[in-house]
């Protein structure tokens, strides 16, 4: 919650990630920051409501934009409670069909993976496309439909 909001940012983009998740000092995981909320953040309120005014800002303008993200921290982009995507959390010994349906049903882009033993120890995270893909590989290939 207390880590820069910029560093936030490059882990995101850097790693090519729909989101992160994010841990309260003693380490319970509390939300799921999605990179679209990094991006609104990055993004002046006036261009939010009127996209057409985002052709006026030229280069240092987006880079003063972005300044903007070395001033915060990650709590400063979370929503407010009542609008936050719920944090998905997974037992380790969940299936994968478990896991796909856990995210699918709360429609967020990651999950949690903590140790069925102790909920509070993460062992890791899954985003939605590694999910997909290990449920893609258990799948056969469909059968293409035949032209004539």
């Amino acid at each position: 919650m207390d880590d820069s909001a910029y560093e936030a940012a490059q882990l995101i983009a850097g790693e090519r990630l729909p989101a992160l998740a994010v841990f309260a000092a003693d380490g319970r995981p509390v939300t799921v920051l999605p990179a679209s909320d990094v991006l609104r953040a990055v993004i002046p309120g006036p261009i939010l409501e009127d996209p057409s005014l985002a052709g006026v800002i030229d280069e240092q303008g987006a880079e003063a934009c972005a300044d903007e993200l070395g001033r915060k921290r990650v709590r400063d982009l979370i929503r407010p409670e009542r609008h936050r995507v719920e944090l998905a959390v997974v037992d380790g010994d969940d299936t994968v069909v478990e896991c796909a349906a856990t995210m699918a049903r709360l429609r967020s882009p990651l999950l949690v993976v903590t140790d069925p033993a102790d909920r509070h120890r993460v062992l890791g995270l899954l985003t939605a496309s590694r999910l997909l893909a290990a449920l893609l590989e258990r799948l056969p290939a469909p059968t293409q439909p035949t032209t004539k």
